[in-house]
């Protein structure tokens, strides 16, 4: 029983991982993606992002990645912060931006993930 809880606990901290947590994320993805040629200064959690799942500041390398998706899957996760390594690399969403993130395997279905998040969360119902 105590082993199943800890693997529940390590799974849960993968998908909330702390700010700390996600710059490490960072580097190993942009290692293992991108050949380790983006490097944020800092990738961090932030509440004021209601229209943006992340969002990067390639002057000073700092990444910004919205709580509204804390604690989604770890592999959705992912895709966000590779989308903002890349935007460390390339400012646009050109044709050269998109071939670096296609690099990440599971990066179209992630978008489509985000977009069905992003449906039902405008569907849903007001609280009264």
């Amino acid at each position: 029983m105590s082993r199943m809880l800890e693997r529940l606990a390590a799974k849960e901290k993968r998908r909330r991982p702390t700010d700390e947590g996600l710059l490490e994320r960072a580097n190993e993805l942009s290692l293992k993606y991108l050949d380790g040629m983006a490097r944020p200064v800092s990738v961090r959690w932030v509440d004021n992002q209601q229209h943006r799942w992340g969002s990067c500041t390639p002057e000073n390398g700092t990444i910004r990645i919205s709580t509204r998706i804390r604690g989604l899957p770890e592999w959705v996760i992912n895709y966000v912060i590779i989308h903002e390594l890349v935007h460390l690399l390339v400012p646009s969403h050109g044709p050269k931006f998109w071939k670096l993130v296609e690099q990440y395997p599971k990066a179209e279905r992630a978008r489509g993930f985000l977009e069905g998040f992003s449906a039902g969360a405008a569907n849903q119902p007001e609280e009264c």
